[in-house]
C-alpha cells in the first residue's frame, strides 16, 4: 500500500471518530470553532470579512463583525457535519433531511429522460445533496482534485459511496458527463467554483464581476438536459431542508454571457435566503476581468 493510501486511511479513521459524535455535540463544536476562528482572526475570518465588505457594503462595522461570526459558526458546523456524512451509512445521513421541497420537479425531469444536471451551490451542506441524489441512482459528481495525492485518496474514500462516480474537474470532464446525460442519468456540478482564467466567463455576482464556470450552460445547451438547483439548508433545529428548484431558462442559452449571468443570479438568490450559510470563506473574486485594471480585492494576509 503506497504512502498516499496509508495517509488517507489514517485521515479517514480520524474523521470516523469525529463523525460518531452526537449531532448536537458536533454542532456545538462547530460553533466554538467559529468563535475561535474570529478570535484568532484566521485566514477564513479575514476572507469572510472581506467578502462581506464587497457584497454588503451597507453594513456597519459592528454588524459586519457579527455577520462574520455567524458565517464562521455556520462554516464550523458544516465542517463537523461533513465528517459525519462522510463516515456514516447513507440511511443515517438522509435522516438529517426533514423536508424536501420541489421533489415533483426532480420526478418530472427524470420522466423526461433527457438527463438531469444538478447545480449544487456551496450553500448549507453540499454533502447531504450528494447523498440525496445518489440515493436515487447513479450520480456523476464533478470535483476539484486536491493538490496532494493523500488528499485525493481521502476524498475518494469519503465520497465514494454507492452510486457515486467522481469526475475530476479537468479539461476532459465533459466526456463522462455527456455520456451520463445521454443515457438519461444525473450529474452534479458546483456552479460557484472559480475556474482558471481563460476557462470561464465573467458574469455579475452580488454586484461584482466574477469568473464563472461555463460547464453547466454548455452541457445544458448541447444536451437538452434539465437543470435543477439543489441545496440542503440548515434549519434552526440543526436539521436540514432539501430544496429543489428549477433553473432559469436562460441557463441553457447559446449566449454564454447571458447563461452565466442567469446562473449566477440563481446562486445569489439562494445565498440570500440565509447569507450565513453561504461559503464566504472562499475567495470568489480573486481573478479580475482582463483589461479592467482591477487587482484582486483580497489583501496578502488572506492567502
Amino acid at each position: 500500500m503506497d504512502s498516499a493510501r496509508v495517509a488517507s486511511r489514517i485521515m479517514f479513521a480520524i474523521a470516523w471518530c469525529v463523525g460518531r459524535l452526537p449531532l448536537a455535540w458536533q454542532q456545538w463544536a462547530g460553533d466554538r470553532l467559529g468563535r475561535l476562528a474570529l478570535w484568532r482572526n484566521t485566514r477564513e475570518a479575514k476572507v469572510a470579512r472581506r467578502n462581506l465588505e464587497l457584497v454588503s457594503p451597507e453594513l456597519s462595522a459592528a454588524a459586519r463583525e457579527q455577520a462574520v461570526l455567524d458565517v464562521l459558526r455556520q462554516t464550523g458546523r458544516n465542517a463537523f457535519e461533513t465528517l459525519r456524512v462522510w463516515t456514516r451509512p447513507r440511511a443515517d445521513n438522509l435522516r438529517l433531511i426533514r423536508t424536501v421541497h420541489g421533489s415533483a420537479l426532480l420526478e418530472a425531469a427524470a420522466a423526461a429522460g433527457r438527463g438531469i444536471i444538478v447545480a449544487a451551490p456551496h450553500h448549507g451542506n453540499l454533502e447531504l445533496v450528494i447523498e440525496a441524489m445518489a440515493a436515487r441512482g447513479p450520480f456523476a459528481l464533478v470535483y476539484r482534485v486536491p493538490e496532494k495525492a493523500a488528499g485525493d485518496a481521502f476524498l475518494r474514500l469519503a465520497r465514494g459511496g454507492e452510486n457515486i462516480e467522481l469526475v475530476p474537474a479537468e479539461a476532459n470532464a465533459m466526456r463522462p458527463l455527456w455520456k451520463a446525460l445521454k443515457a438519461g442519468g444525473t450529474v452534479g456540478i458546483t456552479p460557484d467554483q472559480q475556474p482558471k482564467l481563460g476557462a470561464g466567463e465573467f458574469a455579475p455576482f452580488f454586484g461584482r464581476q466574477a469568473l464563472t464556470l461555463t460547464l453547466i450552460p454548455r452541457l445544458a445547451e448541447r444536451s437538452g438536459a434539465t437543470v435543477l438547483f439543489v441545496y440542503a439548508q440548515r434549519r434552526d433545529d440543526g436539521l436540514f431542508d432539501l430544496h429543489i428548484e428549477a433553473a432559469p431558462e436562460a441557463i441553457a442559452s447559446p449566449d454564454v454571457a447571458a447563461a452565466t449571468a442567469a446562473m449566477n443570479a440563481a446562486v445569489e438568490a439562494i445565498a440570500r435566503r440565509d447569507l450565513r450559510q453561504y461559503q464566504w470563506t472562499y475567495k470568489r473574486f480573486t481573478l479580475r476581468p482582463p483589461g479592467s485594471g482591477e487587482t484582486s480585492p483580497y489583501p496578502p494576509d488572506c492567502r
